[in-house]
């Protein structure tokens, strides 16, 4: 755990870094508390309860609307020895960039107990005997899915003939595509922590090694890496990295609707800078005696939008903008992205490691593999 805490009213911050790198931060002004995960620093960009002086985001999600009542879907996991049951969070599952970002929910069981809820666990003698398209459901399965299984519900299956005999024998809408694929992987890779009775290994490229969402990270950042090469480290490091491009990510909206005071105040069009440009600038308008420590504003700005900035500074005071969230928000968005190289500069020195072992290991194969011809 790492934490940065200092004086809100002098303009300071209090930041909270967990282990997964996720961060949340806080900034106090006189008329209460203003969380920096909503949009605070604007003034009518969110709602405020008057008796508390608390902030509450509005949203709405109905990608999962279809997915059925209770908030979950069902999971039937198969292990080597048998089938579980677990209840997933829908949404979770059919975000619009939800390929994207269900890997990471797996990487450690901490990480996968805030979507994840295991209910059974059973043994079967013969598996194919449980489910097959032959002779469909056996009774120990029928009675195991039906237990769990909540009026409406859909219910996610590892396979295709499975999702054939269960909407055929149990009128159970089921559910096997792309993104219910990627769960399974992450099922796979914690197995053990999930399902501890199960004590049988299942091959490494079947969990998130094969994970289509890491792959997707990775060549974001130019790692051209094989399944085969991705090792437990290599995946923990990319969800370090996963970590602060959510925060980041989380914090845009923020920046954009603060932007505002840009155009209101110096008449300055920001709609397409970019984060960084868009919170130096606003810093420089709030704090502009100060030091600049994240990038060269002469080479952010141009000459005349740099001396606009310094120039019409005192305007800000008047404009309704909160100091301690910009600042609050400045001294994140700069941690997070020196955290941010550094997770990639190790990502990179385990994956070079990781090429040069199995490099290594093919070339023994090969030599292995002449000396007997």
């Amino acid at each position: 755990m790492s934490k940065a805490t200092s004086d809100s009213s002098s303009g300071e911050f209090d930041l909270d870094l967990d282990l997964d790198g996720a961060t949340r931060s806080k900034a106090m002004s006189s008329s209460g508390e203003f969380d920096l995960d909503l949009d605070g620093a604007t003034r009518s960009k969110a709602t405020s309860d008057s008796s508390s002086g608390e902030f509450v985001a509005e949203y709405s999600v109905s990608a999962a609307d279809n997915l059925g009542p209770f908030g979950v879907i069902m999971v039937l996991f198969e292990t080597q020895s048998g089938f579980a049951i677990f209840y997933f969070d829908r949404v979770s599952l059919y975000k619009p960039d939800a390929m994207e970002n269900i890997w990471a929910n797996f990487v450690k069981k901490c990480r996968a107990d805030s979507v994840l809820w295991p209910k059974k666990f059973q043994v079967f003698k013969d598996k194919y005997d449980a489910i097959n398209l032959d002779t469909g459901l056996n009774n120990q399965l029928t009675k195991m899915i039906l237990k769990w299984h909540l009026p409406g519900q859909k219910l996610a299956v590892g396979k295709p003939e499975y999702k054939t005999v269960i909407e055929a024998e149990l009128g159970i809408l089921c559910l096997y595509d792309e993104p219910v694929m990627e769960l399974m992987r992450g099922l796979k890779y914690l197995m053990h922590s999930i399902v501890p009775e199960e004590k049988s290994k299942l091959a490494e490229e079947d969990g998130l090694q094969a994970s289509q969402g890491l792959k997707l990270l990775l060549d974001r950042y130019g790692f051209d890496v094989k399944p085969e090469m991705v090792n437990q480290c290599i995946i923990e490091t990319a969800c370090n990295l996963y970590d602060c491009d959510s925060s980041l990510k989380k914090q845009t909206k923020s920046w954009r609707l603060a932007s505002d005071f840009l155009e209101e105040v110096s008449s300055i069009d920001s709609k397409d800078w970019e984060i960084p440009k868009l919170a130096t600038a606003l810093k420089i308008v709030c704090y502009p005696e100060d030091e600049i420590v994240f990038g060269n504003p002469h080479k952010m700005f141009t000459p005349n939008e740099l001396s606009k900035l310094v120039t019409d500074a005192p305007k800000y005071e008047d404009s309704g903008i909160v100091k301690a969230i910009i600042l609050g928000r400045y001294k994140e968005m700069v941690f997070l992205y020196d955290l941010k190289a550094q997770h990639k500069k190790e990502l990179a020195s385990l994956i070079k490691k990781a090429k040069e072992a199995y490099e290594a290991e093919q070339t023994r194969d090969w030599r292995g593999e002449r000396s007997f011809e």
